[in-house]
């Protein structure tokens, strides 16, 4: 299997041999959604909190006696049903979104993502990111030259890492490690960048997982 690879002026330079074991895997819709899911609800932070009757402010002491003031008997002033009192069923911040996912299963997604993303030729290779004018506007002059629309993920290796510090401001680009690759990140980008040692990175990583 084999991929076309660019130079940073956006020009076909050579034609790379990638593993289909990682970039030609048949597509698993379902599997792809669970994971996606999963990934979704794992970075949910449950902020909606309202206060139950231990936690709202006011005494424990007991209002009034039981018997013989005419008045309905209560017990405090925390008491759900008076104002100001605790609130029932409402939204906890102790919430747990977790799901659990199998590292199968997570990487068996992973190299689905990619190769939809070939498929669909959305899946550029950059034969390096040596960019000479270390500036902003350089990275974006590369990837106008790579001629693509929409939303790009653009992922760096240890050795290419600086680049983020100059194309981190560039809007519609997310830019991570190619160490936290996931499917979430994948999906929610139209396009995605790799230089070749990145790919080499994938390969190894997940070619026989």
């Amino acid at each position: 299997m084999k991929i076309a690879v660019y130079n940073l002026k956006g020009e076909r330079v050579e034609d790379m041999e990638v593993s289909e074991n990682v970039f030609g895997v048949p597509s698993n819709n379902s599997l792809l959604h669970q994971v996606y899911v999963a990934i979704s609800s794992n970075k949910r932070v449950a902020v909606a909190h309202t206060k139950d009757r231990s936690e709202v402010a006011g005494s424990g002491r007991k209002p009034w006696k039981q018997k013989g003031t005419g008045r309905a008997r209560t017990g405090s002033v925390k008491n759900p049903i008076w104002r100001k009192g605790g609130t029932i069923f409402g939204p906890s911040k102790d919430r747990n979104f977790k799901k659990k996912i199998n590292k199968k299963a997570k990487h068996k997604a992973i190299k689905i993502a990619l190769s939809e993303k070939v498929r669909n030729n959305k899946f550029i290779v950059v034969d390096n990111f040596e960019i000479e004018e270390k500036k902003t506007k350089s990275v974006a002059k590369m990837l106008s030259n790579l001629k693509m629309n929409g939303t790009i993920l653009l992922n760096l290796t240890d050795k290419e890492k600086d680049l983020y510090l100059y194309a981190r401001n560039i809007t519609k680009l997310t830019c991570l490690p190619i160490s936290i690759l996931n499917v979430f990140d994948i999906l929610n980008n139209k396009n995605l960048v790799l230089s070749k040692d990145a790919v080499a990175y994938l390969e190894k990583k997940y070619n026989n997982k």
